[in-house]
């Protein structure tokens, strides 16, 4: 049976570290209950008055009204310093007066101009002019007013402080009436202080002075506070300090589990939820949210915090915004700016998200279902299998964020007309559904091949096929590759990036030798591959099937009919030489065999010489299955050259002939399994062989 609270009194009740999934709270009094660390996935805490108990909220209110009594007592002292100044009965020079309406105005102007946070500038020049009258004391003597000067810079400083934290707290506390109470306390105290710290040695004037000044300071403080509660970025720290000492004693969520757990409807003043697991967590219309201490969680963004509570984001910016794990059902986030925000496990069932900004948002697991989508851009958004995108409501999407450069072009899809229902879904299933390569300086066919090949082979137990090759120009070729729902893309794709590159490594080394190319060439080569019609040339030359799925788009998108195309590329012909004659292997072999035969045999029977390494080699080139017909031919022809060189192998030509050679056949090779027997033959023969013709 599921644990049911709802309405009971559990005021300062613990429940730390307990498991209270799917239990129901609604409506209970929770104020100053421990909930640390607890598990409330899925929990009911509709109408629940979270917060602190009457106790806590005297204790605290008290030690708000101590800190406005300093700040009277501050208060009264520096008017009754800055009133010195208009004083004719005092003879001396009113230094300290002078000083502590300095100290002061440069505090006040730094603060609100710039905020408490750069008051450290204020105090550096307060502490110069500070240190200038301790001076002025030895000077003139210490008298009451140079003794009075010490306490200046002190008096200056913390009457605006004290009088910030008084009504910061008193305001996350109690609310609007603590911080009026405090105000007026504060005002009326000054006052009374000024008049009695001041009316007995000073004229009606200097009185008046030193009662307007003390109102004012106060006024300062108190308009500090207010402005932090408001939210103003420049306090920042002076409210999340009140609010943090205010939730002392108060309700506690730090560290819990508070999945799916709904708060619609309840009051979470001085409420602690730091470090709390906050996925899917429902805010929908609860109260004072924004006086709970929420460090190390997404409210702490105070726009994040009231776009949970409202769930009316139109037309407003959250521009890389961390939004993980947001409850935002039914939220209006028409025209809103979500690029590259992190949606990551939000929730945004029904919500409306016409026009919104999408790009580069983070939707890894993001619940999308029923949403609202028509206008709204998806450049370059990150989904995957785990997006829920099911009855989204869109008739159409923008893939562009800008028009491409010169047109009003967004890729508009459809491109024309209106997706019928559930064809957007389709859409966006297809693309979680591939595994997009993308070669940025063109692409080599053959190393591609060998590439699709081996990673064919290492995931045996998932299906690839290609699906399209897109031309996107300068070099720039998109290949999708289509996999399972099941399957592991990352893998898939950092397989495929590992053996194109070794693949395309032994290529490029079979170039050099043989043709002595230069880098820029293979470039320009690569770059002339990315051409549709070089494509299609350069697949002729290997027999492989490609299925090219080219979906026609009508203009309503309503014609379902299939109109793929099956594409067989390279069953046209065979493989060519150099000469454009079919290759005969048999010709080959005869010829390196004939080649070898000529090398004289070893003296040792039991230990094979250059004649033996060879002809073990070309048999083990010959009975491999895995190496291509034109690979295996290519290899070949180097053992005869390995052959010819051993003829001779201290002339010169013959051992850069012979170095060329074991470096095409590394190559060769490179491209193969490193469990195929051949790579194992090789890494044996290739060392003996260099070593026999003197290479080291």
């Amino acid at each position: 049976m599921l644990p049911d609270y709802s309405g009971q009194n559990l005021r300062g009740r613990s429940f730390r570290g307990q498991n209270l999934t799917r239990a129901n709270f609604s409506k209970a009094d929770i104020r100053g209950a421990n909930f640390s660390n607890a598990i409330l996935k899925d929990a009911d805490l509709t109408g629940a008055k979270a917060g602190l108990q009457l106790h806590s909220v005297i204790r605290l209110l008290i030690i708000s009204w101590l800190l406005s009594a300093l700040s009277v007592f501050l208060s009264t002292l520096v008017g009754v310093l800055i009133a010195s100044i208009f004083d004719t009965r005092i003879t001396q020079k009113p230094i300290t007066g002078v000083a502590a309406l300095i100290v002061l105005a440069v505090f006040c102007i730094v603060s609100i101009r710039k905020g408490l946070t750069t008051i450290a500038f204020a105090v550096a020049i307060a502490a110069a002019i500070v240190i200038g009258f301790a001076v002025a004391i030895i000077i003139f003597g210490a008298s009451p007013l140079g003794f009075a000067g010490v306490f200046t810079f002190a008096g200056a400083i913390g009457i605006p402080i004290a009088g910030v934290i008084a009504v910061t707290i008193a305001g996350a506390i109690a609310g609007a009436e603590a911080v009026a109470g405090a105000i007026v306390g504060a005002i009326v105290g000054a006052i009374v202080g000024a008049i009695v710290g001041a009316g007995a040695n000073t004229g009606a004037v200097a009185v008046a002075i030193t009662a307007a000044g003390a109102v004012v300071i106060t006024q300062f403080g108190a308009y500090i506070g207010w402005r932090s509660l408001a939210g103003n970025e420049i306090d920042a720290w002076v409210r999340l300090t009140a609010i943090a000492f205010a939730a002392t004693g108060g309700t506690s969520f730090r560290g819990a589990n508070l999945t799916d757990v709904d708060f619609t409807g309840a009051i979470l003043r001085n409420t602690d939820f730091r470090n709390a697991n906050l996925t899917r967590t429902r805010f929908y219309e609860v109260k004072k949210l924004d006086l709970a201490r929420v460090d190390n969680t997404i409210l702490i963004n105070l726009a994040v915090l009231n776009l949970l509570v409202s769930c009316n984001g139109r037309k407003k910016s959250y521009l890389g915004a961390n939004l993980k794990g947001a409850n935002l059902i039914g939220a209006d986030l028409k025209e809103a700016n979500l690029k590259n925000a992190d949606i990551t496990e939000a929730i945004f069932q029904g919500a409306c998200l016409e026009w919104a900004n999408l790009t580069l948002a983070q939707a890894i697991g993001t619940n999308l279902t029923s949403a609202q989508m028509t206008g709204a851009c998806v450049e370059a958004w990150n989904i995957e299998s785990t997006t829920q995108l099911n009855n989204v409501d869109c008739r159409f999407v923008y893939l562009l964020e800008h028009p491409k450069p010169g047109t009003d072009d967004r890729e508009r899809r459809p491109s024309s007309g209106e997706f019928q229902p559930g064809e957007f879904t389709k859409l966006f299933e297809e693309v979680l559904n591939t595994v997009d390569l993308i070669f940025r300086n063109g692409i080599d066919w053959k190393a591609f091949v060998n590439a699709f090949e081996n990673v064919q082979n290492q995931n045996e137990d998932t299906e690839l096929a290609l699906q399209s090759i897109e031309n996107k120009g300068d070099g720039v070729v998109v290949v999708k590759v289509g996999v399972p729902d099941s399957a592991d893309k990352e893998k898939i794709h950092s397989d495929f990036t590992q053996s194109y590159q070794l693949a395309l490594q032994a290529v490029e080394e079979k170039y050099k030798a043989q043709l002595q190319a230069k880098d820029e060439q293979i470039v320009v080569y690569r770059q002339q591959s990315g051409e549709m019609a070089e494509i299609v040339k350069l697949l002729a030359n290997k027999p492989i099937n490609v299925q090219v799925d080219n979906k026609v788009e009508n203009k309503n998108m309503t014609n379902s009919n299939d109109a793929s195309r099956k594409i067989e590329i390279g069953s046209v012909g065979r493989d060519f030489n150099a000469s454009g004659q079919a290759l005969n292997l048999g010709d080959i072999s005869g010829t390196v065999t004939n080649t070898i035969n000529e090398l004289p045999a070893s003296p040792e029977p039991d230990k094979p010489g250059i004649k033996e390494l060879l002809t073990q080699l070309q048999a083990a080139i010959e009975a491999d299955t895995n190496l291509p017909q034109e690979d295996k031919a290519e290899a070949l022809e180097q053992v005869k050259a390995l052959a010819e060189a051993g003829k001779n192998p201290q002339e010169g030509a013959m051992q850069k002939a012979a170095k060329t050679a074991i470096k095409i056949l590394k190559g060769t090779i490179s491209s193969l399994p490193s469990a195929t027997k051949l790579v194992e033959q090789c890494s044996n023969l290739l060392p003996l062989i260099s070593n026999f013709l003197g290479l080291g």
